[in-house]
């Protein structure tokens, strides 16, 4: 049975028997860096909550790390920091690498997409994604989401940062699995289209994702609008509400 280690936003834990996966760590403190809107929505800098105490005694187990990508509600200067220190092993995009090096990380896995990888004894696989709707989705750069299956496990897609794509609907289709980890807080600049996945397109990912969803990257930033409440909303309207996890910012749970 996995344990998931919801933190804040984006950053998770995923731990196992014997591993202990940290995702897009963003751990500084409470508005440590700059507002990502100035107008469209309140001014705050980010993130625009702290990271629960008990975290940090999750952290201290950590055995190995996922970054999706580099913007830094994914990984910003203390998780950079804690990644060096504790010379944690991190698996990214091949896109990703070379900046990732420069930071002084040690990299242990680069994939390309749609080529799975050893992992852990088992597999994982770098999933497209595409952050933002038309135009944005250019200088937003490269994401990776993650397919993992590891062994005794129940495989987990982590969508990352994305709307909903041909990929996305693919990894759900066809490779069914059992825990689906998205992204839901409909971020946007103060310009251009959505950067996330708008209501419908959440809907349709559960609608579509064979077994359980969790959503995350939810009330931390301060250019994401969507809220827990609205989104339980819309899913108990569309009858959906049964698949769906909402973590609390800190909660752990098993699945």
């Amino acid at each position: 049975m996995l344990k998931i280690h919801h933190f804040r936003n984006a950053t998770l834990v995923i731990e196992t028997e014997k591993d202990v996966i940290l995702v897009d760590p963003m751990l500084g403190k409470k508005e440590s860096w700059s507002p990502l809107a100035f107008f469209r929505f309140k001014t705050q800098k980010n993130p625009i909550v702290p990271l629960p105490k008990v975290c940090h005694e999750t952290l201290k187990k950590v055995t190995h790390c996922l970054i999706t990508h580099t913007h830094p509600d994914h990984l910003d200067k203390r998780g950079e920091r804690f990644l060096k220190d504790n010379n944690i092993p991190v698996t990214c995009s091949i896109r990703d690498k070379k900046a990732l090096l420069k930071k002084g990380l040690h990299i242990s896995n680069s994939l390309d997409y749609w080529k799975p990888d050893d992992f852990l004894g088992g597999i994982i696989e770098g999933i497209p994604a595409k952050h933002g709707y038309g135009f944005i989705s250019k200088p937003m750069g490269n994401v990776m989401g993650f397919y993992i299956k590891l062994p005794n496990q129940k495989s987990v897609y982590i969508s990352a940062d994305t709307i909903y794509t041909n990929a996305v609907d693919k990894v759900l289709k066809e490779y069914k699995p059992e825990i689906s980890i998205v992204a839901c807080g409909t971020a946007q600049l103060d310009l251009f289209k959505p950067l996330l996945m708008k209501m419908d397109d959440i809907l349709k990912f559960v609608k579509n994702s064979p077994e359980k969803v969790i959503a995350n990257h939810l009330e931390a930033i301060n250019h994401c609008p969507t809220t827990r409440i609205q989104l339980k909303k819309e899913l108990e309207v569309n009858n959906l509400i049964e698949k769906v996890k909402i973590p609390i910012d800190g909660e752990i749970f098993e699945i």
